[in-house]
């Protein structure tokens, strides 16, 4: 079991959570919650597991501009004026269900939280912890995953036992 902690403030952001070897593939499309059109959470309550792939922004130009791909594991193409992009955010965040993390706070005039139904988490950390420091990125827009990645040089494990 593993707890998660503010690096600045030491503050807990999650309860007891439990590794999962690998995140799991994102949910169909179509079983999306009709109120919110949000998808299923990719992760389990009161799970975690490390993203071993860059996730999230900055993105860069895609390698194969022919064939081009997502631009990160479990989300969406992405093509800024016609160049398609691909991830080169960090890695090894730690990706849990966003309500397992509840405490976390929109950052001021919800900055980086841009999208149609919620935040789609291209835009970087769009979650603070209380004391202020930026801890984390949710993802929660109607056309990707949903789902919290904790940014590790922000956050750190304690096992509590």
């Amino acid at each position: 079991m593993t707890v998660f902690l503010c690096a600045k403030c030491g503050e807990s952001l999650t309860p007891d959570l439990t590794p999962l070897p690998a995140v799991p593939s994102a949910p169909d499309a179509e079983e999306r919650d009709r109120g919110s059109r949000r998808a299923s959470a990719t992760m389990p309550r009161g799970h975690y597991a490390i993203e071993t792939e860059p996730w999230g922004a900055p993105y860069v130009p895609h390698p194969d501009q022919e064939e081009g791909g997502p631009a990160q594991p479990r989300g969406p193409w992405r093509s800024d004026e016609g160049v398609a992009m691909i991830s080169a955010g960090p890695r090894d965040n730690i990706v849990i269900h966003p309500e397992d993390a509840s405490g976390l706070q929109p950052l001021p005039d919800w900055e980086n939280s841009g999208g149609c139904c919620g935040p789609s988490g291209d835009g970087g950390l769009n979650r603070a912890c209380p004391c202020g420091a930026r801890t984390a990125t949710l993802a929660a827009d109607c056309w990707g995953p949903y789902e919290l990645h904790l940014e590790a040089k922000r956050v750190y494990g304690y096992d509590p036992s």
